[in-house]
């Protein structure tokens, strides 16, 4: 099943499955759809939809517009070696090949598809960031990875919009991230049940590609198959001595070269320059479609004193 959150002709924003090319509008929300079972909604969006539009003439939203909390985790070791690498530190921490570790980003800084994204305030170093997320289906404490797995909704397109120089100053302190990535998380543009992954599943992923775009230029990426921890594991370890809830967003790192960082660490910042107001920036994940948003100016930094 694919599932999306999308603005009616009233205004109002409606889930709805997609079928054969048209959403099947329901009324309520995609996370009271997950909590009460998606099987029977996709029974009663098929048979007594509140609306039926083609996909094409409704703008969507992200799938989640309020999850209750939002973790991203770090599961790509390509990412960070490379990323390691362009901030001048070459060793992998010995943790994090003993468990999934992860930060706590902004739910309430969630965008969906083709909303624009303001640079964060002071910053100059902009970044995208190439993932996907499992949305939590059913509450759970102390799982065990299979388990886990179970618990599972569906995946969308997760971008991580990254203040890196304010990140790297704040770090300075022990703690974070906090400001360099509070400003905007995109998720979109659908909600993809599990079963429909499956014939792609490749090791502890899925073998399918995870790319960016900036103005139309392709830029790194890599697959999905090529990440450290499952998100059974990384769910695991997040429901552990506490409870995932339905709608929670768990983010996967970013795949390999799947951003600015590593890229102009690799070859230059030359090359692969910050990003700017006006730049349009396209995240692609097979099977999951296209998620895009488009950069502007941020607010200006308020001092403090």
């Amino acid at each position: 099943m694919r599932w999306v959150t999308y603005r009616s002709s009233d205004g109002a924003e409606r889930p709805g499955l997609l079928h054969d090319g048209r959403v099947h509008g329901l009324d309520g929300t995609l996370l009271e759809l997950i909590e009460s079972g998606l099987a029977a909604a996709a029974e009663r969006a098929l048979a007594e939809p509140v609306e039926v539009v083609d996909l094409a003439d409704v703008r969507l939203a992200a799938p989640i517009p309020r999850p209750p909390s939002v973790r991203d985790f770090l599961s790509f070791e390509e990412h960070l070696r490379n990323a390691l690498h362009a901030l001048g530190r070459d060793k992998v921490p010995p943790v994090w090949f003993e468990q999934p570790v992860f930060y706590f980003s902004n739910p309430a800084a969630i965008l969906g598809p083709d909303e624009e994204v303001p640079i964060s305030p002071g910053c100059e170093a902009f970044d995208y960031e190439v993932e996907v997320a499992a949305v939590v289906g059913r509450a759970g404490s102390d799982l065990t990875p299979a388990d886990a797995e179970s618990h599972i909704a569906g995946y969308t397109i997760f971008c991580d919009w990254s203040a890196r120089d304010v990140q790297q100053r704040e770090s300075t302190a022990g703690l974070g991230p906090a400001k360099g990535k509070d400003g905007a998380t995109s998720i979109g543009p659908v909600l993809v049940t599990p079963d429909e992954l499956e014939p792609h599943r490749d090791g502890k992923g899925y073998r399918l590609a995870m790319r960016a775009s900036v103005n139309g230029r392709e830029l790194g990426g890599g697959t999905w198959a090529d990440i450290h921890w499952s998100f059974g594991q990384m769910l695991a370890y997040a429901s552990r001595g506490t409870r995932l809830l339905p709608g929670d967003v768990i983010g996967s790192g970013t795949v390999g070269t799947g951003c600015l960082l590593e890229l102009s660490g690799l070859h230059g910042s030359q090359s692969y320059p910050w990003l700017r107001p006006g730049d349009v920036v396209t995240i692609e994940v097979e099977q999951l479609g296209e998620l895009t948003g488009r950069i502007v100016a941020g607010p200006p930094v308020v001092p403090l004193s």
